[in-house]
């Protein structure tokens, strides 16, 4: 525990990967969120990197909940969060199985196939909200549930769904939230029971817990002076962005 928080290298990764997964949490685009794990990589192994971080997305749901307090789409809830807890528990047996590598790849594709058709449907296209579909809903939640649970990657799987939705932005920020808040806090569980927690990792993720609290009340606040014609513009720039890192990310540590 000592050689870890005495390492100048640890809070000159960990303090920039947890404000940008703040922001991330905040509503600011997912790809800045996607770039915490791999940052603290750079000094530890992957699934350390993962295990710190999970107490510090927790801390961070408290924040998020409560900036976006009162903006939820309950049907939204209502058709994914049982895909979400579907996928966790696929993640929990399949643990052992599947790599981070594979998982970030295959999200990291599907992202960037969703982005590349939103751009050529033409401006009708991309103006025009899908309804609701109970499940399109189950399948992409289950995905989000799983891969959040195996690599921390659930944020493409969730957008693909509810960004053609066309929602409030407010609306969308805070049933994202909600979602993510419950799939963390189930995940806990079988991050325990698979032994993914030990004193020098809660420490770690003590340590880095204070900044946990501000970046997610400051990308609220930026979130909530965009515009929805600039707002969804920049989500769907942040799906690309998201998932090419996690296409990078699955190409190099596979090969």
């Amino acid at each position: 525990m000592h050689d870890l928080l005495a390492n100048p290298w640890f809070y000159a990764t960990a303090v920039p990967a947890v404000v940008l997964v703040g922001l991330s949490k905040g509503g600011l685009g997912g790809a800045m969120g996607q770039l915490g794990v791999p940052l603290m990589t750079l000094v530890m192994a992957p699934v350390q990197a993962a295990a710190i971080m999970l107490p510090i997305l927790l801390v961070m749901d408290v924040a998020s909940l409560w900036s976006w307090r009162g903006y939820r789409d309950v049907k939204t809830l209502k058709y994914m969060l049982p895909g979400g807890m579907i996928g966790i528990g696929l993640g929990w047996l399949m643990a052992a199985v599947v790599t981070d590598d594979m998982v970030r790849l295959i999200v990291g594709a599907v992202a960037v196939l969703f982005v590349l058709r939103y751009v050529f449907a033409g401006a009708a296209g991309r103006a025009r909200s899908k309804p609701h579909n109970v499940i399109a809903a189950t399948g992409w939640s289950t995905v989000a549930g799983f891969t959040s649970f195996v690599a921390h990657a659930g944020g493409p799987p969730y957008q693909i769904y509810a960004l053609p939705l066309r929602q409030d932005p407010k609306i969308y920020n805070g049933t994202s939230v909600i979602f993510f808040a419950i799939v963390n806090a189930v995940k806990v569980i079988p991050y325990f029971a698979l032994g993914q927690f030990d004193a020098t990792n809660l420490s770690a993720s003590g340590v880095l817990a204070p900044l946990a609290f501000a970046a997610p009340f400051a990308g609220a606040w930026i979130v909530r002076r965009m515009k929805p014609e600039v707002f969804y513009p920049f989500m769907y720039a942040m799906v690309f962005l998201t998932g090419s890192k996690l296409i990078y990310d699955g190409v190099a540590g596979m090969f």
